[in-house]
């Protein structure tokens, strides 16, 4: 009896954080993955979470959960599953390769076309870098948050994330326009 009542906690408290982090988790995923594996690096990510609900903090045993103690983690964790989809598609792209010795068409990005300067030049950048400005930009996270979610430490975050702003506005030709996205003071580390 024990026993049930005990997996049935474990439900609700599993329940109770994907109503809290599934939106979130699958516009973070949407964004940085192919159209056609958004859901199933999502799944990846949901059984993840099931795995090691207990290590996920900010989640106790009361029902009411803040997104703002668990989603740094969570996107830590679907940033993982990421990864690990991009590695396989890249083992899978390699062996399509060899067998036929011609490399793949490149796909086009939904929206690119749209926004073709800025995406080419996110391109430009590293992945780190370019991951801590979009958590930043897309998720509206602060750096101590992106923190969590990349492994760097907050000061880290900020430095890269300045540097990363000031390069974009460079390449984009916005030295001294008004900047777009979030305020100036946002960036710092003591928020």
């Amino acid at each position: 009896m024990l026993r049930q009542e005990l997996a049935r906690a474990r439900e609700a408290r599993y329940e109770a954080l994907m109503r809290v982090v599934m939106e979130p988790l699958h516009r973070y995923l949407l964004r940085r993955a192919d159209a056609g594996a958004v859901d199933d690096i999502l799944a990846e990510t949901m059984l993840v979470l099931w795995r090691r609900l207990e290590d996920v903090p900010g989640l106790g045993a009361d029902p009411k959960i803040d997104p703002d103690d668990v989603l740094p983690w969570c996107y830590g964790v679907a940033r993982g599953c990421l990864t690990n989809a991009h590695r396989a598609e890249r083992r899978r792209l390699r062996l399509v390769e060899r067998l036929t010795r011609t490399a793949p068409p490149p796909m086009p990005v939904p929206g690119e076309a749209d926004h073709a300067e800025l995406h080419a030049t996110l391109g430009t950048l590293g992945a780190l870098d370019r991951e801590v400005v979009l958590l930043w930009a897309w998720e509206g996270l602060p750096p101590r948050a992106i923190a969590e979610a990349t492994g760097l430490t907050p000061n880290a975050v900020s430095i890269r994330l300045h540097r990363t702003k000031k390069k974009l506005a460079s390449l984009l030709g916005r030295k001294n326009g008004a900047h777009a996205g979030h305020g100036t003071g946002e960036g710092r580390s003591n928020r």
